[in-house]
């Protein structure tokens, strides 16, 4: 038996496309633990069930509430199609661990957390709404904040004003128009999806259009992406050294790493690094741009990309927050952990505050 099996506790999970994230929680609202598994959803539900099983070990519960983005994996038809299938392995998996004593509930976005039983009719409002749990969340510590959930794959960007979330989209294709969803990430984000021309040794050279290398090997070779949230395969499936990233990136002008010394290389992870800073500040300019009076907004800022968020935030003059900070737990690892796992702590909170 799990030695956090403290009772009464909730478990939130965030069943993503790449990786499964869980936070346990006490009825204080303290984390009590949480865990973030690579699981490559896109190869089978069978990946999900894996990762349940692992976290599982470590720590159990029977309260649970789940949200998710998951249903975007390319294994299933369509979207409603995903969140059912979800839901059901999840369902399943969690209900016979406890041998039927668990309480699953989904979040469904503005309509709070729902059994099993409503899920299919209101598939659309728990499909990708994780981002709306985190801010939901926020809402009720902050009053005037941007929040800036800067993840392994994509980036979410929210606007609490007067302690109220203020979005403009509830679907992922209404927030990446309104640019409250960048599909850009520091680990998984193929390197050419960042730029077409980059500056390296004195010149503007191009990039291949090739899978060569990720946003992963940029931060390995900056040093600012710890370890344990670079969980995903590398472009070419080999390891994860400063080595072997400076040869991926090298690939990506149609170099060989050993065409240049390693600082070279460095200098190409930073201008990288600079091109999706500024991705992600063109967005957040967008979002700022509506607001009137910016007096007392905070950037309060979460997931394995958090170090860009502080970054932005000082490049543009506002106060800094870390999601941490939110965060009640009896370690800074689990804390932090928790942090890159924010929206499975939301939902675990939100049903405690409930």
């Amino acid at each position: 038996m799990s030695k956090y099996s403290v009772s009464p506790a909730v478990m939130g999970w965030d069943v993503g496309g790449a990786h499964l994230k869980a936070v346990l929680i006490d009825t204080e609202g303290h984390v009590l633990a949480a865990r973030q598994v690579y699981s490559p959803l896109w190869r089978g539900l069978h990946e999900l069930e894996q990762a349940v099983d692992v976290i599982l070990q470590g720590m159990c519960a029977t309260e649970h509430v789940v949200t998710m983005t998951g249903e975007l994996a390319d294994i299933f038809p369509n979207r409603h199609t995903g969140v059912i299938q979800i839901a059901q392995t999840m369902q399943q998996k969690l209900t016979a661990f406890s041998n039927k004593h668990s309480n699953v509930k989904f979040f469904a976005g503005n309509l709070g957390a729902i059994p099993i039983s409503d899920v299919q009719e209101h598939s659309s409002d728990i499909a990708s709404m994780n981002w709306l749990a985190s801010v939901h969340y926020m809402a009720s510590k902050a009053a005037q904040a941007v929040f800036l959930d800067i993840g392994s794959t994509t980036t979410d960007i929210a606007i609490v004003r007067h302690g109220k979330p203020c979005v403009r989209g509830f679907s992922d294709a209404t927030r990446m128009q309104s640019d409250e969803l960048v599909y850009t990430g520091v680990v998984r984000t193929p390197l050419m999806a960042l730029a077409q021309k980059i500056p390296f040794a004195g010149q503007l050279v191009n990039v291949a259009a090739e899978h060569f290398a990720t946003t992963a090997d940029i931060y390995a070779l900056t040093g600012d992406l710890a370890s344990l949230d670079n969980m995903a395969e590398t472009a070419d499936g080999a390891e994860k050294s400063i080595d072997a990233s400076a040869r991926r990136i090298a690939r990506m002008i149609g170099r060989d790493a050993e065409d240049a010394p390693l600082s070279s290389w460095r200098n190409l992870a930073y201008a990288f690094k600079q091109v999706q800073l500024n991705m992600i500040r063109q967005a957040l300019l967008t979002q700022l741009s509506l607001l009137e009076d910016r007096q007392g907004l905070q950037i309060i800022g979460a997931g394995a990309g958090e170090f860009l968020a502080r970054e932005l935030a000082a490049q543009m003059g506002f106060e800094y927050v870390s999601a941490s900070d939110f965060i009640h737990a009896e370690s800074d690892a689990v804390k932090d952990m928790a942090k890159v796992c924010f929206p499975a702590f939301a939902v675990a909170s939100l049903e405690i505050d409930s």
